[in-house]
């Protein structure tokens, strides 16, 4: 039988690597929240596409220069008084985002939301490299990501419902109360080492072994080729789901604003359903490449059905876009690549350089989006909000099919892992 000291033994790993990814839950849930509120961004502050798709990518604008500079401090100083200090940052900006002085200190907030934002997947992802055993970093990555899309869900499903209660201001304001009482929980309780898993403790690297680390990095291809996989894949919910999905929805398929929430989230249920399961049956056929090979093809299937086939009914848009979460949720899959290519002292810089690629989509597509709609534009106005006809969605969201398909020609490029780590490099 399990002493009780035991059995805490065997947990406290879990909890820390899940409230790592309960803060990744609460930055994703933070991450979409304009696509929620979209027309009413539009008509209080006066913006066309463009301009709210600008707005949105203020995040990406931190997010991803962060990612190289976010590894280097995981690998040098640990994850909890980054991620603390990072969950901190996020409730600020979130503070800001809702003020009314105006447009510059919305993008301010969301500037910073941005910033604390970036330590988050890098950190959940660093803890799972301490706490937990290499066999299981595939299906903790795939629950820390599950965590995240039942985020990006609440912000689709609940906000929406609050937004309508509340008020958009209101409702921004609860969400950064509820990032400062994470900050005091993570503090409270994440820690840097695990005195029970030798094999996976927390060194401190200097910064010179750090940088080394990285210039290998840099030069190795497949890390390249395999980031490069993530973002196309990424692309789902960064170009889509986070932003122009629930508009497309509306338009394309004549759903109300809840209807066309509801359907969104589906997105992030397949994501979510997704990644432990793509973990778990890659660590069991021991493979990489293959799953995600399989992955990307069904996503390209999906994803042109649900552009090029409108007017379909709620029920089979909610499938189809379940399915296209669920197949491009085995993007979590380059991060184990990338762990298993890597040595585990700069884990966390590998994986950051990663996650910097795969999050450049929103920082480039979330306005070209809009820049492309805005051309395609016929002058109709709802509410103060831009409508715009289904064939400028047609057009300017074709990158998802091209990008899906793209990822499914490169991974015959990666080399296969058989996910076991190179302890040679």
């Amino acid at each position: 039988m399990m002493t009780a000291t035991f059995r805490r033994s065997m947990l406290l790993p879990w909890v820390i690597c899940g409230l790592g990814a309960v803060f990744y839950c609460y930055e994703y849930f933070l991450r979409i929240t304009p696509s929620v509120m979209t027309s009413e961004l539009m008509s209080a502050y006066d913006l066309n596409g463009s301009e709210i798709g600008n707005l949105t990518a203020f995040y990406y604008h931190a997010y991803v220069p962060m990612q190289i500079i976010v590894g280097l401090l995981m690998d040098r100083f640990g994850p909890r008084r980054l991620l603390t200090i990072a969950c901190l940052f996020c409730a600020v900006g979130t503070y800001l985002f809702a003020g009314n002085a105006g447009l510059g200190m919305a993008e301010a907030g969301r500037f910073l939301v941005g910033f604390g934002s970036a330590f988050a997947f890098v950190g959940a992802l660093k803890l799972a490299t301490i706490w937990l055993p290499p066999n299981r970093f595939a299906l903790a990555s795939g629950i820390i990501l599950c965590l995240g899309m039942i985020g990006g869900m609440m912000g689709d499903i609940l906000l929406r419902s609050l937004v309508d209660a509340m008020g958009w201001r209101t409702t921004i304001y609860v969400s950064a109360a509820l990032g400062v009482v994470l900050a005091v929980v993570l503090w409270a309780i994440v820690r840097d080492s695990s005195p029970d898993h030798a094999n996976h403790h927390a060194q401190v690297v200097d910064f010179k072994s750090v940088l080394k680390g990285l210039v290998q990095t840099l030069k190795n291809p497949q890390i390249w080729l395999n980031a490069f996989v993530g973002f196309l894949l990424f692309l789902s919910l960064s170009a889509f789901a986070e932003l122009w999905g629930i508009p497309y929805l509306e338009q394309a398929h004549g759903f109300t604003k809840t209807h066309a929430a509801y359907a969104n989230s589906m997105i992030f249920l397949g994501w979510a359903v997704g990644g432990p399961v793509w973990g778990w049956f890659s660590d069991f056929i021991k493979r990489r490449c293959m799953p995600i090979t399989i992955g990307s093809f069904g996503a390209f299937i999906m994803v042109s059905f649900l552009l090029y086939m409108p007017g379909m009914s709620l029920t089979m848009v909610c499938v189809l876009l379940f399915l296209f979460g669920f197949f491009s949720s085995v993007q979590i899959l380059v991060f184990a690549i990338c762990h298993e290519a890597s040595q585990m002292k700069i884990a966390g810089t590998a994986i950051a350089l990663t996650n910097m690629i795969v999050m450049v989509g929103g920082n480039v597509f979330q306005p070209v989006i809009g820049k492309l709609l805005d051309s395609q534009w016929t002058d109709v106005l709802v509410h103060g909000a831009r409508v715009y006809p289904l064939s400028a969605y047609q057009m300017a969201l074709s990158v998802l099919p091209i990008s899906v398909f793209l990822a499914f020609i490169i991974t015959f490029f990666i080399r296969e892992t058989h996910c076991s780590v190179d302890h040679s490099r």
